[in-house]
């Protein structure tokens, strides 16, 4: 990504990254369209409580992750193989150890967090069976995860796409077979995703270790590096920390959700669905981008990266009104996906939550570039800042506007765009200041 035509090199390859993560949206997605038409509002609302709780734990090793990636683009970049699988190496064994803490964790915890977001009596006991099996598929997102994240570093991210599409066909397979057939409830659904992970993960570390001899790890790179740990974890922990920090707001709006009940509850586990498959692919645009400017951090050449930038900001904008419009337009039909035709207060309520937010998404586009950039070049403490105000904002809000009775639930609804805008002033602010100044990678 060094050399060449910026645009079109860009998103050749973010298209398949973004192909990608939309199949993994389709692990949790067909969970909730599943559930929500078959086994009802209650068994709805548990498993979208879930997903807000599993997005936070999985962002924690999917932040690690990033960090390290763009690490090894920064390396890649300078075309330093031994610092290269050095740092696979060593990412591999402290993040894989990160994973297993947080699984220890999570099923320890587990009443402890379910009685934290105020699950009602009646969703409290299906959210603890399904959560109990989803628990097992941390490990899994780790290893898919960090070797679609290596594999990304070096350029390549039709792999991961490849692998994640048999798992996504595979989970939603099993779902009808647990669900339908073998009348699991929501324990069968969580379980078809716990497989489906597996097969993803584990067969791309196979695939990686038999089709990439030229990246694997030889036992010279086996050793401690202190300079080495020391760079990816300045990226890591602080890049794990912003996509956390990002989650937990959003965790933690979940719990007031959760408060208005079950209706708003169910609305908001298939509102936020569609939300995210529509904001999905500018997200991983800015991953992709992210590995631009890193590798072209990596070979010094800064004159490019604001290039990218402006070539990026422009397709990220066009991208976020055209599918906004969309989601505005049809956000009822979109809603009767996820929920039986008589639930109307669920429609209704998900429709004003997604035409809100909807109008918005160029905010979130733009924050998701700045994430990118100040992540590759190597500045990813300002990307903590920005979540820090986009989710502080938003959680905040939420609390105050959602006690006016005039507005109510919709008050938690239109602090998300407020948050998103403030950040976005204040990433812009920051990279007018350094934008003449970019360095070289150390």
């Amino acid at each position: 990504m060094t050399e060449g035509g910026i645009t079109g090199r860009l998103l050749r390859f973010a298209l398949p990254l973004m192909a990608g993560n939309l199949l993994q949206q389709l692990y949790n997605v067909a969970d909730t369209l599943i559930v929500g038409r078959f086994l009802g509002a209650d068994a709805l609302a548990a498993v979208g409580s879930a997903y807000s709780l599993m997005t936070f734990l999985t962002s924690i090793l999917l932040g690690l992750c990033m960090g390290s990636s763009a690490y090894f683009s920064i390396q890649f970049g300078r075309r330093d193989d031994d610092r290269l699988k050095n740092g696979f190496f060593l990412s591999f064994v402290l993040i894989g150890a990160a994973a297993l803490v947080l699984t220890a964790a999570a099923f320890a915890l587990l009443d402890w967090i379910i009685g934290a977001l105020q699950a009602p009596a009646d969703v409290a006991p299906l959210m603890r069976d399904y959560l109990y099996c989803i628990f097992f598929g941390i490990l899994a997102t780790f290893l898919y995860n960090y070797f679609a994240n290596l594999l990304r570093a070096v350029g390549n991210s039709v792999v991961p796409l490849l692998f994640l599409a048999v798992s996504a066909v595979l989970n939603i397979v099993l779902d009808l077979v647990f669900v339908l057939v073998c009348r699991w409830g929501v324990t069968g659904a969580a379980a078809a995703t716990v497989i489906a992970q597996y097969v993803s993960g584990a067969g791309l570390l196979v695939y990686y270790l038999l089709r990439f001899p030229a990246l694997r790890v030889a036992r010279r790179h086996m050793r401690w590096d202190g300079a080495a740990v020391r760079g990816i974890a300045g990226l890591s922990v602080l890049t794990c920390v912003q996509q956390s920090v990002m989650n937990l707001g959003i965790l933690m709006v979940q719990g007031l959700v959760n408060s208005f009940g079950t209706a708003v509850m169910a609305a908001f586990a298939a509102a936020v669905k569609i939300d995210s498959f529509a904001y999905m692919p500018v997200q991983d645009f800015g991953n992709a981008f992210s590995t631009f400017v890193a590798q072209n951090f990596g070979a010094g050449r800064a004159d490019r990266i604001r290039r990218g930038i402006r070539s990026a900001a422009a397709c990220a904008a066009a991208f976020c009104v055209a599918v906004g419009l969309a989601v505005c337009v049809f956000a009822a039909p979109l809603m009767g996906l996820f929920v039986r035709p008589e639930e109307t207060e669920i429609i209704a309520i998900g429709v004003g939550y997604l035409r809100i937010e909807a109008a918005c998404y160029t905010g979130i586009g733009l924050l998701f570039l700045f994430y990118g950039l100040y992540r590759a070049v190597n500045r990813p403490g300002m990307s903590v800042v920005l979540t820090v105000i986009s989710l502080g904002t938003r959680v905040v809000l939420a609390h105050l506007l959602s006690a006016v009775p005039a507005l109510g639930v919709t008050g938690i609804w239109v602090s998300v765009p407020i948050g998103w805008a403030l950040a976005d002033l204040t990433g812009a602010l920051y990279y007018r200041k350094i934008r003449r100044s970019l360095p070289a990678a150390p």
